[in-house]
């Protein structure tokens, strides 16, 4: 009898943490990877243009911040705004990650920049010089996966010179 009481004793107690152990915060490193990963899934999405890649790392209640526009709230505008984007250009560029910073528990950002070339959809003319600035505030959303909540982006390319 007490043996069979220190199995059930055993057993809720080894139950009872294993929820515990998972709910447990990610280590700085392991943010840091997963975040790099995600970064770098973005950056094969944006190259082949690909919207559904590119929705997979947005958060539900995403806010798109792009240069010169209005913010896209929610994941219909967002996914507006990107097939407007795909629609004009097509991007060959690289990340470059500068900064990752675990806020807290289910909260973190990237500082990144990025460079390469726009090429205007169906033009025969090059690509044209892009690079950008970035920064990405990611959240740890309920299935462990660190999804885009809000991102925003800046031009770092020198204005257009006056003819």
């Amino acid at each position: 009898m007490i043996r069979t009481f220190r199995l059930a004793l055993a057993a809720a107690a080894f139950g009872t943490t294993l929820p515990a152990l998972a709910a447990q915060p990610q280590t700085g490193t392991a943010v840091k990877t997963a975040i790099t990963g995600q970064l770098n899934r973005y950056e094969q999405a944006l190259n082949a243009a690909d919207i559904e890649r590119v929705m997979a790392l947005y958060s539900d209640d995403s806010v798109f911040m792009p240069q010169h526009s209005p913010p896209s709230v929610g994941r219909a505008a967002v996914r507006e705004a990107y097939t407007r984007v795909f629609g004009a250009i097509k991007l060959d560029i690289r990340f470059q990650i500068d900064e990752i910073r675990l806020l807290s528990r289910d909260w973190a950002f990237a500082r990144t920049r990025s460079s390469g070339t726009a090429t205007a959809v169906g033009s025969d003319q090059p690509g044209g010089p892009e690079a950008n600035q970035e920064l990405f505030l990611f959240h740890r959303e309920t299935d462990g996966q660190w999804r885009f909540a809000r991102y925003i982006f800046t031009t770092t390319n020198p204005p257009p010179r006056p003819n």
